[in-house]
């Protein structure tokens, strides 16, 4: 015979239910599949040894991770101006790049120039996560873009990754 629920058992479904429905809400919205997939960025390979070019300056060496600064300033993506660029290696090999941006303007700017470069969100009706921070995503078969937007801060920053180093970033200094 089945006994009735307690409060105990009431609230943790309650608790696992409302985690769930942050979770949901929060998450990004399906990634897009990429087009013209770039394959590193701003001319320079996924893999490319960064550290041997005149165009930047190592700002960080966190062991297998070291991360670079261009040299010129001001910064641009695309038709935008950027707050800062840090151009990531593993084990010496060029693997990801991080923007950040402030402002709406910004913003907009950026995710137009994404969409014309690497194809066209979906925004359907129940693919856009709801919430104050956006998120989206561009799959390629050798690269993936994220852009995460607070409309809270109005501060943004894009990720260019290389898929095949992905795993190799996230574990960082692990031996």
């Amino acid at each position: 015979m089945r006994r009735p629920p307690t409060r105990l058992h009431v609230y943790w479904l309650m608790t696992i239910l409302a985690a769930a429905g942050l979770l949901m809400s929060a998450a990004p919205a399906l990634a897009v599949p990429m087009q013209n997939d770039p394959n590193g960025f701003d001319g320079i390979p996924w893999g490319a040894a960064v550290a041997e070019s005149d165009r930047f300056v190592k700002v960080e060496d966190a062991g297998r991770v070291q991360t670079f600064e261009p040299k010129t300033t001001p910064h641009t993506l695309g038709p935008a101006a950027v707050d800062a660029m840090k151009f990531s290696t593993i084990d010496g090999k060029f693997a990801r790049v991080m923007v950040r941006y402030t402002g709406k303007e910004t913003h907009d700017r950026l995710l137009t120039f994404l969409q014309q470069q690497f194809g066209p969100i979906d925004q359907t009706p129940g693919q856009m996560a709801g919430g104050a921070v956006k998120f989206f995503n561009w799959q390629g078969p050798d690269s993936a873009i994220i852009l995460r937007y607070d409309l809270r801060t109005g501060l943004g920053v894009i990720f260019f990754e290389s898929e095949a180093f992905r795993v190799k970033l996230n574990e960082g200094n692990s031996p």
